[in-house]
């Protein structure tokens, strides 16, 4: 199939190259004219395990093309995805400006075909996008262009850091379609993947993708919260986690792992979106406001146990192990470390940082902060070390060499990569988040 995705970050590109390797003529737009010039050298603007293979492999193929106007492509195209973000704006709503802007340039392009060579195109809006978005950009269209055409849904639900195996090998596909001839389509377009496929209607597709993200979210939030309570009664959280797992009604790959709170591109925004359309339509989502005001608490709680060990930082070399929000991702838009940081510069510490992949986003908004080439470099001297991102190779530390290292042993693990007593017996002054043993 002709397939056409506008916008190349996260959800755009990888969508984009993971239709280009199943066989597809892919062309990415995005009116960012040095990032496409990046893509088409086969270099990733983003950091995904695999992606810049793939990428390059599919360039040399001849399936994927980068183009800033793609008024030609869009003509000849069977599919068009909507791949834009959808960022908050500061009230908590959805900002769709993007996505307005996107079917806008679908509109004028698709409007200047002749009549007599238009055929029936999908527009797909794989962009989270409040519910009714896809009536929006319907009227868009039918604005500039009277030729045959469907709105679809069809949310992504891929993880950063393991976005191509999700997108490769999803859980399920949703698609929220408009007609026979559109699922006809898509079912075309999804017919290598073996997974379940749900179609529903339009705004369906749209509150699953919001509802998925905030059960996550929600998720996060109360095993955070039991984190705290384990700590006060002398629990330890992660069997908590473990027993509740082997409940089949729970799960055992269920969002569980107690930490500083959830962050990264989607849940913040996805959370507060949701908030928001409830109350549009006069509903109170009363259990995800909450489910903020936890997420807030589980990143201060992290600045809390650092106090509670190192006292006042000012002055003292504070070592962070992990920037990302999470491993596998150089993203760190909403990052539980960010308030961390901003505490740390605010008392005057003296901040050494080390992520294998984020360092150079960090130091866009930190520059005061120096950076290591490894985690043993960020520790020399320091007075505390701060775990903030579950990389592997922290969980393959030679613990006595940091000790060694370090000015005084003490660490903050706000991932529970190690467990209290094994630290103690290591000579550190350490703390985690719920008395993990």
């Amino acid at each position: 199939m002709n397939i056409v995705v506008i916008g190349t970050g996260y959800v755009g590109l990888v969508t984009g190259v993971i239709f280009a390797e199943c066989g597809n003529c892919v062309t990415c737009v995005d009116i960012d004219a040095d990032k496409i010039a990046l893509l088409k050298k086969g270099k990733s603007p983003i950091y995904e395990p695999g992606l810049r293979e793939m990428l390059t492999r599919n360039i040399k193929e001849k399936r994927i093309s980068f183009l800033v106007d793609a008024s030609d492509a869009i003509a000849d195209a069977q599919v068009i995805i909507i791949g834009v973000g959808t960022p908050s704006n500061a009230d908590g709503s959805v900002n769709l400006s993007y996505v307005h802007a996107a079917a806008e340039s679908i509109a004028k392009a698709l409007g200047e075909v002749p009549k007599k060579d238009q055929s029936y195109k999908v527009i797909v809006n794989k962009s989270t996008v409040p519910i009714g978005t896809g009536n929006e950009v319907t009227t868009i269209i039918k604005k500039n262009y009277m030729g045959p055409f469907d709105v679809v849904s069809n949310p992504e639900f891929l993880r950063e850091g393991q976005a191509i195996a999700d997108c490769m090998n999803p859980d399920r596909i949703v698609v929220g379609n408009a007609s026979i001839q559109a699922q006809k389509v898509m079912e075309q377009l999804y017919a290598p993947y073996d997974c379940p496929k749900l179609f529903t209607d339009i705004k369906t597709a749209e509150m699953i993708k919001y509802a998925s993200n905030s059960f996550l979210a929600t998720s996060i939030s109360f095993i955070n919260s039991l984190a705290e309570l384990c700590e006060a009664v002398g629990a330890d959280v992660k069997e908590v986690a473990r027993g509740m797992r082997l409940d089949k009604r729970i799960g055992a790959h269920a969002f569980l792992d107690a930490g500083p709170g959830y962050g990264g591109s989607c849940f913040p925004k996805d959370v507060k979106g949701l908030i928001d359309i409830g109350y549009q339509y006069g509903v109170s989502l009363s259990v995800l406001e909450a489910t903020e005001d936890v997420n807030t608490h589980a990143k201060l709680r992290v600045i809390e146990k650092i106090a509670a060990l190192v006292g006042s930082p000012e002055g003292k070399k504070i070592a962070i192990w992990g920037l990302a929000f999470k491993a596998q991702t150089d993203d760190v838009r909403d990052a539980p470390v960010l308030p961390v940081l901003d505490w740390l510069i605010q008392e005057k510490a003296k901040v050494v940082a080390f992520d294998p992949v984020a360092q150079e986003n960090i130091a866009t908004l930190y520059p005061s902060i120096q950076f290591t080439n490894d985690c043993y470099d960020a520790v020399v001297g320091a007075d505390c070390v701060i775990i903030m991102t579950e990389w592997n190779e922290f969980k393959s530390i030679d613990l006595n060499k940091v000790k060694k290292l370090m000015n005084k042993p003490v660490m903050v693990d706000a991932r529970n990569i190690f467990g209290t007593q094994t630290m103690k017996k290591l000579g550190f002054i350490y703390t985690n988040i719920g008395n993990v043993q």
